[in-house]
């Protein structure tokens, strides 16, 4: 039910201004303009819309902020478990006062993992290692290997990849990192850790990263960015070391729209997209980060787009900018696919921001729907 489409409903209803527009996700309730100009308001209505999706997974409604809890301080949703709760990924719990790691430890890795033939479907595509040798992809009968985290540190509401929250991690078998790094052979040109998110389970990735880049295997990371800084910077740290890039998924700028579509503001991806752009020189070619946005009908505007822009020229115009075409998916199935128009008035908005390069990906989902 959750990756069909229904029949797009004529309008919806925002709780707060009373706006009709098909643009509104009905899970969410409320319009764009709404969670810009009035974010306290929207965000309440936004906090039950992510609680009540949860319960559907049996995952924790919110972040814990127990009392006497014990903090686990591995993202940004810095959570403070008591006993008997779970944090917010699910993969932490409190028992007899001690914080349990259910899985993303080296040890223990809650994943999936599987060989996608080169050239593929990537985000950074355009300006991967994979292409650096000759004109085209170079590396044509190598494989990546495509790493699914089931688990991740936000809760989005349109997640193109929900599936992962039906993964229990009591029943589930572990993948140790040395036997997802013995997954690698000669045709294995790159990995890529996605999800979910690999921020849920960064030490599980940074220990199959260490042995596999001692194989000569590149590494590449797809995540929100939530992860400690620190983490961030030992994933920047293979990903420069091997030819890989870290590709950053920029929700939105705005931290109330942020908010309102993942559950998590977005503090903490600045801050790390910013840490990484630091060291952009330290190797230039291939380029060593990407950065990414979905454009989500009604919500994920070129205006927002915009903003996003201007941080990252800010940082360094160089970083190449990928816009995703969205498809309905979870609890925004009555949204429309992105349109053309959306996408090229985002991509036109993030060039007068200043980046040099900009990149609508995803393509064939674009519509002329609205």
């Amino acid at each position: 039910m959750w990756n069909t489409p229904i029949e797009p409903l004529a309008d919806q209803v925002c709780a707060l201004c009373g706006t009709r527009s098909r643009l509104i996700a009905a899970q969410l309730g409320v319009c764009v303009d709404c969670i810009r100009a009035c974010p306290q308001e929207a965000l309440a209505i936004a906090d039950e819309a992510h609680a009540e999706a949860r319960r559907l997974f049996d995952l924790p409604e919110r972040a814990p902020r127990a009392e006497d809890g014990r903090r686990c301080g591995l993202c940004a949703q810095d959570c403070v478990i008591g006993e008997g709760e779970r944090g917010f990924c699910g993969l932490r719990q409190v028992r007899d006062g001690k914080l349990h790691h259910l899985a993303g430890t080296p040890a223990r890795g809650l994943l999936h993992w599987y060989r996608d033939p080169l050239p593929t479907n990537c985000v950074a595509d355009p300006f991967c290692s994979a292409r650096a040798a000759c004109a085209g992809h170079a590396q044509s009968g190598k494989h990546n290997l495509a790493v699914f985290y089931a688990a991740c540190t936000a809760d989005c509401l349109y997640c193109q990849n929900w599936h992962f929250r039906e993964t229990d991690p009591a029943r589930s078998r572990m993948i140790a990192a040395t036997e997802l790094a013995d997954a690698a052979n000669p045709r294995t040109y790159c990995v890529c850790y996605f999800g979910g998110d690999p921020a849920a389970q960064m030490a599980h990735a940074l220990a199959a990263s260490r042995l596999l880049a001692r194989q000569g295997v590149v590494v590449c990371w797809e995540t929100n960015a939530t992860a400690h800084p620190r983490l961030m910077d030992r994933a920047l740290d293979y990903s420069l070391a091997t030819g890989g890039c870290v590709k950053f998924d920029l929700k939105a700028y705005d931290d109330g729209l942020h908010r309102a579509l993942t559950g998590v503001g977005n503090a903490r991806t600045l801050e790390n997209m910013a840490r990484a752009a630091a060291r952009f020189d330290e190797r230039p070619s291939p380029l060593p980060m990407v950065a990414s946005t979905l454009l989500v009908p009604g919500y994920v505007d070129a205006e927002e787009v915009g903003r996003i822009a201007r941080f990252i020229a800010d940082l360094n115009p160089a970083i190449p900018y990928v816009l995703l075409g969205f498809a309905p998916r979870f609890l925004f199935t009555d949204l429309p696919r992105t349109s053309v128009r959306h996408a090229e008035q985002a991509e036109a908005a993030a060039r007068a921001a200043g980046l040099q390069t900009v990149h609508i990906g995803n393509r064939h989902l674009l519509s002329h729907d609205y």
